[in-house]
């Protein structure tokens, strides 16, 4: 610029000297300046295929579907001629030689066969370098092949048939794609799979996955090739995933280093908390992920590691017993919790599959959480028992036979998304008969017979119970190894599993009542906010209609209107003695006096809590069996005397003893006490 400034001034032809300053475009990866000009280029004409691109598109499964109808079929809709020319070095040579003294005149060379007819030369390599000096003389004409190179994305939109080196070579039906062998591929570079007869052996393809934005790139190229040579659209199902950037939203830069080591995160956490991670977050949806070490660290605890301590549990105590049957068998049990988890299992099965059928990743690892946590939090912790007692008896056995059972078709469901674990568990569980890996066996299919639904709805009803319970007494400073009398229920069907809240909530006995009306003084008000936009001058009477209610099951109409659950909001007020909890149509109250019986039992339990704990800090084996001294009051004594028989057989102690102990002290419910645990 300088320069020519300064010829302009010598010359007297400068008439105005300035700095402008005006955005500039830099290489991405470089940072140096480019400069953009116009050159002759090869386009496909893409204009005249925009009816036909859509109606392909609409034969496709998007995931998430918005990105198919919205985002990929408006750019179809809109899309311009396709520039597949690039003047580069690397690259696959367009095919085209042309004319040297007229360049409308062009020959498109199909194969190498071809183009060594057409030459008379051999052709060994098709690197530019050398396709370039192929000359065509035909008819007294020399021809030359243009100098570009194809778009990569034509190379890539080109796959499907690129890697099997379709040419052409199967005639093709395009309507109903059917196909029927022709001649051989007039290729001498590459040999055809001889095991494919017609296209649709790998056309169209069953699904593809790629990134949101490939509905520009890869998606579209495809799409474009497959309109172009069959009519038809070259994948059935898409699912296409956001992008992973830093925690900040930035993008992840090696400049930068922005983001965790990955190595480190491997080492950490291991590949299936990672896989499990993304497969279960919003990038498999479209959505962008800002990628966190402490969502990865949080599904790890909350399902890698309980999936674990239950394989460990069931692991600790099988070697404890020896429990060796060579085979997995299905459980025979007539106990209500092994049915349950079973039919939980076939469950968890049929709603992988129904996700993982339509694509939808994200929702096939939802099944998994609410699956562990039962099978953690439910199942075992209510069987141990059961696992615990000394003879081996047939509810034994079949605990064991339950356990595994349900451990090895978890594993077989989850090994798509947690292959490691799921293959190390598989490999020490499987029966005699069973495949060496957990990735040879089939998929497994739901046994339909083994569902019980309704023990299932049951079973939640008994959960949303037991859940009401823990929070009145965590909300109310109710010790749950305080025995209280009753837990009064109304509203869901927990007949015939009395006993599993009774033991869950240290309550003596489950009392039914006809509706929460026994329970508590029930009132009911109209929720202005959400209501006003729904009624307007019909507030006032609807507002006296909720509160003369009797009742609320979460949907009623009242003067026209239809109301949800948020529309009414409920006040619920304890009759004296009870604390009272609701969860949609379950509604539990707790009686909180205690007699002296009551806290003469809960004194023994604490005594066995700390016992238990001190069994923990010493490291005892699980089977350990102890002699436990104690030295404290007359009404603690009395206490564990009274209930020495479930004090012995909780805490594995063959010898109990009052007598002076030299420890620290301990507070049992505001007694003191002191304790020494020894070894037999």
């Amino acid at each position: 610029d300088k320069d020519i400034i300064k010829r302009l001034k010598a010359e007297g032809k400068l008439v105005h000297q300035a700095t402008i300053v005006h955005s500039y475009p830099f290489c991405d990866r470089t940072d140096t300046p480019l400069i953009y000009r116009a050159i002759d280029a090869w386009y496909v004409r893409v204009e005249d295929l925009h009816e036909r691109l859509a109606a392909n598109n609409a034969t496709v499964h998007w995931t998430p579907d918005y990105v198919g109808e919205k985002r990929f079929g408006n750019w179809l809709k809109e899309a311009r001629d396709w520039n597949i020319s690039r003047n580069r070095f690397w690259g696959s040579c367009i095919p085209v030689w042309i004319n040297d003294d007229d360049p409308d005149d062009m020959i498109c060379v199909g194969s190498v066969k071809e183009l060594e007819a057409l030459s008379g030369e051999k052709v060994s390599d098709l690197h530019k370098h050398f396709v370039d000096k192929v000359v065509i003389r035909r008819d007294g004409k020399t021809y030359h092949r243009t100098p570009e190179v194809l778009d990569c994305w034509f190379e890539s939109g080109s796959m499907p048939y690129a890697q099997q080196h379709y040419m052409g070579e199967l005639k093709v039906d395009s309507e109903k794609l059917k196909v029927e062998a022709s001649t051989p591929p007039n290729s001498q570079l590459s040999t055809p799979n001889s095991q494919l007869s017609t296209v649709t052996d790998f056309f169209p393809a069953d699904f593809i996955a790629e990134g949101l934005d490939q509905t520009r790139g890869w998606f579209y190229t495809l799409m474009i090739l497959g309109t172009c040579l069959f009519d038809k659209s070259p994948y059935r199902n898409v699912i296409v995933n956001g992008l992973v950037l830093a925690e900040d939203g930035k993008k992840m830069s090696k400049r930068l280093k922005n983001y965790p080591d990955p190595n480190v995160m491997l080492d950490t956490y291991g590949a299936d908390a990672i896989r499990l991670y993304m497969i279960y977050s919003p990038v498999v949806k479209a959505e962008n992920l800002k990628f966190s070490e402490t969502g990865v660290k949080q599904l790890m605890r909350d399902l890698l590691i309980p999936w674990w301590n239950a394989y460990s549990f069931f692991v600790t105590y099988a070697n404890v017993d020896g429990f060796a049957d060579a085979e997995v068998r299905f459980p025979e049990s007539d106990n209500v919790l092994d049915k349950w988890i079973v039919s939980s299992m076939e469950t968890l099965i049929a709603d992988v599959t129904a996700a993982m059928d339509a694509y939808d990743l994200q929702k096939s690892v939802r099944p998994f959480v609410k699956f562990i946590e039962d099978l953690t939090n439910w199942y075992i912790r209510r069987s141990r028992r059961r696992f615990w007692k000394s003879t081996n008896d047939g509810d034994k056995l079949c605990a064991y036979r339950t356990l595994r059972y349900v451990l090895v078709q978890l594993a077989k469901v989850a090994a798509p998304f947690t292959p490691f674990i799921a293959e190390e568990i598989y490999r020490n569980l499987k029966g005699a008969g069973d495949p060496d890996s957990v990735h040879l066996c089939d998929f497994p299919t739901a046994n339909a017979a083994a569902r019980d639904l309704d023990l299932e709805r049951r079973m939640a009803d008994v959960q949303a119970a037991v859940e009401l319970g823990r929070r009145l007494r965590a909300d109310n400073d109710l010790k749950v190894r305080q025995p209280l009398s009753a837990l009064k229920l109304a509203g869901g069907d927990v007949k015939g599993l009395e006993a599993l809240i009774e033991d869950e909530l240290n309550v003596k006995k489950v009392v039914f009542v006809a509706d929460e009306t026994e329970l508590c003084e029930v009132t009911y008000k109209a929720n202005f906010k959400t209501l006003g936009p729904k009624c307007g001058p019909k507030m006032k009477a609807v507002a006296a209609a909720i509160a003369a209610m009797k009742g609320f099951d979460g949907t009623a109409t009242v003067e026209g209107v239809a109301l949800s659950s948020e529309d009414v909001l409920v006040t619920r007020k304890p009759k004296p003695g009870l604390v009272v909890a609701a969860q949609g149509a379950v509604v539990v109250g707790l009686e909180t006096a205690l007699t002296p019986e009551l806290v003469a039992e809960g004194l023994a339990r604490e005594f066995v809590s700390h016992v238990q704990n001190m069994r923990k800090a010493a490291d005892f084996e699980v089977t350990q069996r102890i002699a436990v001294t104690i030295e404290t009051d007359a009404e603690t004594q009395a206490a564990i005397e009274a209930h020495r028989d479930y004090v012995t057989n909780e805490i594995l102690a063959t010898a109990l003893a009052f007598a002076p102990v030299a420890a620290e002290v301990a507070d049992l419910n505001g007694h003191a006490a002191k304790i020494a645990v020894e070894k037999v």
